[in-house]
């Protein structure tokens, strides 16, 4: 065994390993209790961020946890194509060669990107196993395996005939870079500063008179149909129904009412383009304005804009303000902070536009969806995003499905270019089932990425054939994924499952909050402050990360701050943790078993009683932790009873009965058994390193996945637990002295305890071992402190106090150390004092700064006065 931890050679090893043997495979003949996930699908473009760290780790750990407590797990792993994505990725790739997608063509382009997906898409799948995920790779799934495409193909067609999905012309965010219409949900709202022009639409009747609307986008106003006022604005009442001109055309457009109109944004009237914006295309439909359209696609003017044709969008609002101030119709210019949508992939803005797309009728699925989570048949890991989650579904509306891009699920539906009949069929259909023609046409577009990954927990497992897996592992047990994605995903999840298979795709929902850096600042790379999981993973192991990523989740779910020092810590751990298993495995020849008979329980020492009523206490708070989902609780508790108690106490304690050949064979087998308990708690946060030394103990399995996790379940003599308790207060208190008045190791003290009868009686037998942790010799036990202090060091416990003389070098040191630290300390403490004295301080500072510096001044007076009398005694 090396002297040292190795994390790169033992994770790529056991790695190995688990692959090999597929250690992670699930049966669906088990009869054991199932517990089965999804993994929320990465990108096929993706690499492993820590978001996905924090996400997979905590999944990770489940599993794990549920394999140890008996159940037949399945986590099932894969990858989303991510249309938009991964043909912008393709299209780059492409586009240094020269060549376009409509230079190749459709099929031969969909060749690229999968020539493409097969060469780079195993990328992230790689680094979720560097990461130690214990998914059933033999099960990993794509979404657009042929499978899940049939899946696809079998849910539109049913909704379609459900009356669930239809096709209409409506308004949609459409982004000219990607060429594709979004959903809602994937345009993001960036605030930004901008400019509001005030113009002049002259009456037709009276062109010395106008009226003044306000817009943002005066190269629209080519497109407009109508101005509107509300009714209730009295301002307006006598112009509802005259005609104006709009500026930079000859057209006139009637003064319309409509109560949708705010009176309070810019002048109270507003002109309407149905053609480009949402709410004017609804006030549109209502009073049967016309829709003309002044941007096409591309961003680019139409033929309505006159001498603006062909110019970019950004440059004819420019133009346009030039020709509108030449003309005298642009009144004024105010500053204006806004939001402005953006297509989430490319960050162009979006442009608002007329067209027929696909919709997926969403009201009537949210309504069930509602329901679920009311009734508790799924619930919210922290509750509270359970209001996020109704306040989407209550105000949901129609969702956009359709994309103009190549790459994804193309809609399964044909046009008769015959009849024009659509026909929504799984299978390509020879003939128009209307008119018998054969000249049919499919659709051009593809589905919403989206689309696919709303039916991703139950056509993973094979729907919509009856499979064995569906029937064992569906409903899922639990879902785990970040807020940002409640929408997008969960929502349309359980909305698709009710829908489909009428049940819930999982039980349990667990949203964690978001990775910021140890400021509280979103990662991002302009700001430099980005941390790369696999650069950690090489620097300090997979399992350093993943436990440091546990103890900082919260059951609250608030965000997490990260910083690389933090994964330090458990870098130590792991090295420590290693050590341990050296000294363990040192005496592999001394191993008998694991089995402690009732026998040998009346022969135990109270060390023996106390680490093994601590292991099962621990057990049970662990277990009891990992079933709230309180991560950070359950791996903090086995890290300190790991290293506190099993390293800093038993194991101190065997070396005692070793080097004395005192119960050896007892300590022994507690030892091994102590051990082997310790490294099934951690293993879920820790399973590389647990893993390796599980596989190098006596008597075990092929793989401590096939552990189960037990409590020693015979009858202690808890009594004995008493003398424990005193025997580490003791040696606490005595170690405290040692460290505060430099006493070096070499030297073997006499200390004096003061302790009651009582517990002198408990203390009596652990006497030799308290010499053995303290370098301790001859102690006097006594009832009543010593009247003569002078020249003593003293630590109060609570139920012993411990002196220690000191010899002349070691007072005068000591002296001198208590003396500064006085010194230090009163400076501080004036600091405090003066900063509380200040008025601007006091004005000026926030409440909780003020009230820290107040407790801070209270701790330096009694550290102050503790010292003081230390140094009492040493004169």
């Amino acid at each position: 065994m090396d002297k040292t931890y190795q994390h790169n050679n033992t994770e790529r090893k056991i790695l190995n390993f688990w692959l090999e043997n597929h250690i992670y495979h699930s049966n669906v003949n088990s009869d054991k209790k199932t517990f089965s996930m999804v993994i929320p699908p990465p990108n096929v473009t993706g690499s492993l961020h820590l978001g996905h760290a924090l996400d997979d780790t905590l999944q990770d750990i489940i599993c794990r946890y549920k394999r140890l407590m008996g159940y037949e797990v399945l986590w099932l792993p894969g990858t989303d194509h991510a249309g938009i994505a991964t043909q912008n990725v393709v299209e780059k790739m492409l586009q240094k060669e020269g060549i376009t997608r409509h230079q190749l063509g459709r099929d031969k382009f969909i060749e690229k990107v999968w020539e493409w997906k097969e060469q780079y898409g195993q990328k992230i799948i790689n680094q979720l196993k560097s990461l130690g995920a214990s998914c059933d790779w033999d099960r990993e799934r794509f979404t657009m395996d042929e499978v899940l495409s049939r899946a696809v193909k079998k849910a539109f067609v049913t909704l379609y005939n459900m009356g669930l999905i239809y096709k209409g012309k409506r308004i949609i965010n459409w982004c000219p870079r990607c060429s594709t219409a979004l959903a809602d949900l994937e345009v993001e709202h960036e605030e930004r500063e901008d400019k509001l022009y005030f113009v002049k639409y002259k009456f037709l009747e009276n062109p010395d008179h106008f009226i003044t609307i306000a817009t943002t986008r005066p190269e629209t106003i080519f497109a407009d149909t109508a101005v509107a006022v509300n009714p209730k604005d009295k301002r307006y009442s006598s112009v509802i129904g005259k005609k104006v001109i709009v500026p930079m055309t000859q057209r006139t457009v009637e003064i319309i009412s409509d109560e949708r109109v705010e009176t309070d944004f810019g002048t109270g009237a507003l002109k309407i383009t149905p053609g480009h914006d949402p709410i004017d295309f609804e006030i549109g439909k209502d009073h049967n304005l016309e829709i003309l359209i002044a941007i096409d696609l591309d961003g680019k003017m139409t033929e309505l804009a006159g001498e603006l044709k062909g110019l970019d969008r950004d440059v004819a609002r420019r133009k346009s303000i030039e020709i509108l101030e030449e003309s005298g119709a642009l009144e004024k210019v105010e500053d204006l902070h806004h939001a402005v949508g953006h297509c989430y992939r490319c960050k162009t803005v979006v442009e608002p536009y007329i067209s027929e797309q696909w919709f997926v009728k969403s009201a009537p699925l949210a309504k069930k969806a509602i329901e679920a989570v009311k009734n508790d048949t799924i619930q919210f890991f922290p509750e509270r995003w359970e209001k996020v989650y109704f306040d989407w579904l209550e105000n949901i509306k129609d969702w956009c499905i359709s994309r103009q891009i190549w790459w994804g699920h193309r809609i399964p539906a044909w046009y008769c270019n015959n009849c024009n009949e659509i026909i929504v069929s799984e299978n390509e259909p020879k003939s128009c089932p209307k008119c018998n023609s054969t000249d049919l046409k499919q659709d051009e577009d593809v589905l919403d990425t989206w689309f696919s990954s709303s039916l991703w927990p139950f056509s993973t497992m094979g729907w919509p054939e009856d499979t064995e897996e569906l029937k064992r592992f569906f409903p899922t047990s639990v879902l785990v994924t970040g807020f940002d994605i409640i929408y997008f995903w969960v929502a349309r999840m359980i909305m698709m499952s009710l829908a489909l298979t009428g049940k819930e795709p999982f039980k349990n929902v667990i949203i964690h909050g978001l990775i910021r850096d140890s400021q509280g600042r979103k990662m991002s790379k302009s700001i430099g402050n980005v941390i790369d999981p696999m650069e950690i993973i090489e620097e300090s192991g997979a399992d350093a990360l993943r436990f440091s990523l546990a103890s900082l989740s919260n059951p609250s779910g608030q965000d997490i701050k990260m910083s690389k020092e933090k994964v330090k810590g458990a870098r130590n751990f792991a090295n420590k943790l290693w050590n341990t298993a050296r000294f363990v495995l040192n005496y592999k020849e001394n191993f008998v078993s694991y089995d402690i008979t009732k026998e040998e329980i009346t022969n135990m020492e109270p060390e023996d009683i106390w680490i093994l009523s601590r292991s099962n206490e621990v057990k049970y708070y662990l277990c009891k932790k990992l079933d709230e989902y309180n991560f950070s609780a359950a791996s903090t508790e086995v890290y300190n009873f790991i290293w506190d108690e099993f390293c800093d106490w038993y194991i101190e304690l065997t070396k005692f009965r070793i080097k004395n050949h005192f119960k050896e064979e007892l300590a022994f087998k507690i030892l091994f058994f102590t051990f082997k308990q310790s490294l099934l708690m951690l293993h879920p946060f820790m399973p590389f390193i647990t893993e390796d030394l599980y596989r190098r103990l006596p008597d075990n399995k092929e793989s401590i996945t096939f552990e189960t996790l037990k409590e020693f379940n015979l009858p202690l003599n808890l009594e004995k637990l008493e003398n424990m308790s005193t025997l580490i207060e003791a040696t606490k208190s005595t170690r405290k002295l040692r460290s505060e008045y430099k006493i070096a190791p070499n030297i073997i003290t006499e200390p004096i305890l003061v302790m009651s009868d009582d517990i002198k009686n408990n203390f009596n037998t652990e006497i030799e071992k308290y010499c053995f942790l303290t370098r301790s010799k001859n102690p006097q036990i006594v009832n009543e402190m010593p009247t003569n202090l002078r020249g003593f060091a003293l630590e109060r416990g609570n139920l012993i106090t411990v002196l220690i003389y000191l010899e002349k070098d070691e007072l005068e040191k000591s002296r001198e150390i208590i003396e500064k630290n006085i010194q230090k300390l009163l400076k501080e403490l004036e600091i405090s004092k003066q900063r509380l004295m200040d008025p601007n301080f006091l004005n000026g500072a926030p409440k909780e700064v003020i009230e820290l510096e107040k407790e801070k001044l209270e701790i330096q007076k009694k550290s102050v006065e503790i010292l003081e009398r230390k140094l009492s005694f040493l004169k």
